[in-house]
């Protein structure tokens, strides 16, 4: 009997090299995210509870979370619509443009945030675009809440849309090709065919999105101006602590953000285990129908 082939052993087959990598990324792991986050929590809290929360109730410190959420509740349903609407048009219609507007999307992905912080006064400050129409109108855009809007949507926009664009592809226009022969409208449509099959990405989309415009430094440090306790959004403010030497309030706002991290991270696992997420995308449902109008 001839006697079985042996296959090469592949690269990690190992159990030696797949332990010495496993310890590897758990090292690195360690240093580079699990330490600053434990830091921030020591330093916070180093001087205690009293001075933590002295700290967070400091009227700028409330002011910088206000504006960071005010920021997060306006930027991220209007990039959540636009994400929709772009991954819609791209994925369910063939049209001239449909290249570049994939293009387009990715565009803030490609520049340096502080670069779109520039562009912005260069439109909107008093020697761009618009500055002198704006200030005639007497229309504040930059150094107030506008500009920190605007900034912020800039940089968040390609996250909702990027989620959706691979799965919308995936799931093909079938069901709303039926939905429509049927006679739904479009409103009906996208509510209860596409909305259900996406949702899960959908959502993961929109955790990303949230958590990036309440971090944002680089584009809404150009456009706020910097101005203590007016335009401060949360990162702003925590490194103005830090350069005025106030390490614990520093610590604590940024305590803030460390929490809003790790739920993040939670929220991410939890949506991926779902199915949404590039690590794996959503099936249709074996029992999924489309809407009938009556006629």
């Amino acid at each position: 009997m001839a006697s079985k082939t042996r296959k090469p052993p592949r690269v990690g087959d190992q159990p030696g090299f797949r332990r010495a990598l496993i310890a590897a990324v758990l090292v690195v792991t360690a240093i580079f995210i699990v330490a600053p986050l434990v830091v921030i929590g020591v330093q916070a809290f180093s001087q205690g509870w009293a001075v933590y929360a002295a700290a967070i109730a400091d009227p700028d410190t409330l002011h910088a979370i206000l504006l960071t959420v005010t920021t997060a509740l306006i930027a991220v349903p209007i990039n959540t619509a636009f994400g929709v609407a772009a991954a819609w048009a791209i994925t369910k219609f063939d049209f001239w443009g449909r290249r570049f507007l994939l293009v387009v999307i990715e565009i803030p992905f490609s520049i340096s945030p502080i670069v779109a912080g520039v562009a912005y006064l260069f439109v909107y400050g008093l020697q761009g675009l618009f500055g002198p129409a704006l200030q005639s109108a007497d229309i504040k855009i930059l150094f107030a809440l506008p500009g920190i809007v605007l900034a912020s949507m800039f940089v968040t926009a390609p996250f909702v849309a990027r989620e959706l664009i691979p799965l919308m592809q995936a799931q093909g226009r079938d069901l709303e090709e039926a939905a429509t022969s049927l006679g739904a409208s479009g409103w009906r449509t996208f509510f209860s065919v596409t909305l259900p099959n996406i949702r899960w990405a959908l959502l993961y989309g929109v955790v990303l999105c949230n958590a990036r415009v309440m971090g944002e430094f680089g584009a809404v440090s150009v456009v706020s101006g910097n101005i203590r306790g007016q335009t401060n959004t949360l990162p702003l403010h925590i490194e103005l602590l830090y350069h005025d030497y106030q390490t614990a309030g520093a610590f604590a706002a940024a305590s803030i953000l460390a929490v809003l991290a790790v739920v993040t991270l939670v929220a991410k696992v939890l949506l991926e285990r779902r199915g949404a997420g590039r690590g794996g995308r959503p099936t249709l449902a074996a029992n999924q129908t489309v809407p009938e109008t009556t006629t």
